[in-house]
């Protein structure tokens, strides 16, 4: 199902996959050991991995979707992702809207997924970002912040290999949950437990934070929640969550 290939270095595995995604590049995994332009979900942010430190790569689904579905990949991923996580080192990692997934209240993991539509059929590739191992040049990661957390925090000498193995056998056996993405938000917001947990949301036009309750994932991903008594919509583009 898998063509994985492996590089030193690049500019971005998201890039390399985007370009070739369609029938010829169905089931592509690109792991880059560096990324030179990894960036986050919000415009300007970068992704930075210093080298042996985590695994990053993109893995173009093997087949396509419904472009109504595309929302709930990045949910989809995030619950495969934790899943392999647990199987591989045993830690349990908690899920946050939308697309982070923390150790101790700080990111680990992140995902950010490109697309291509064409008519019914949307072809997807999932960009990953896990923090493995914490680098022992301190240094190197004095610039990101909030500070990030390694899966070797909390459970030391984890393999990649196998934790990329995990990652895709969790994909595919749970690809077919994608036709019906009502059943992925349900999944995640269960294992989130997302009714009730405070988050601090910024919005685009504010220059202060939200305190609110999150209540739920609307038909589109974006977060429900309520704030001050009155539920309203937090949409995926128009805001970010603060730790």
């Amino acid at each position: 199902m898998w063509n994985i290939e492996r590089v030193d270095e690049t500019r971005s595995t998201n890039d390399d996959v985007g370009a070739r995604l369609g029938v010829d590049g169905m089931g592509l995994v690109r792991v880059a050991e560096v990324q030179t332009a990894g960036r986050g979900r919000r415009a300007g942010r970068a992704w930075l991995a210093p080298r042996g430190s985590g695994l990053t790569f993109t893995t173009a689904l093997p087949r396509p979707i419904a472009p109504h579905a595309l929302w709930a990949v990045t949910f989809w991923a995030g619950l495969a992702i934790r899943e392999a996580v647990r199987e591989v080192t045993a830690v349990e990692l908690d899920l946050v809207w939308p697309n982070d997934l923390l150790l101790g209240g700080r990111k680990c993991c992140g995902i950010l997924c490109v697309s291509r539509v064409e008519g019914e059929r949307a072809w997807v590739g999932i960009g990953s970002g896990i923090n493995v191992a914490r680098p022992r040049d301190a240094a190197s990661i004095d610039g990101i912040v909030p500070p990030p957390a390694f899966l070797s925090d909390a459970a030391p000498a984890v393999d990649r290999d196998r934790l990329l193995d995990a990652i895709l056998s969790a994909y595919a056996a749970r690809l077919d949950e994608l036709d019906t993405p009502a059943g992925v938000a349900a999944r995640w917001e269960c294992e989130a437990r997302l009714n009730g947990t405070p988050y601090e949301v910024l919005l685009d036009d504010e220059t202060a934070p939200r305190s609110v309750i999150a209540r739920r994932l609307a038909s589109d991903g974006s977060l429900i929640v309520d704030e001050n008594g009155c539920e309203r919509m937090v949409s995926l583009a128009d805001a970010r969550v603060l730790r």
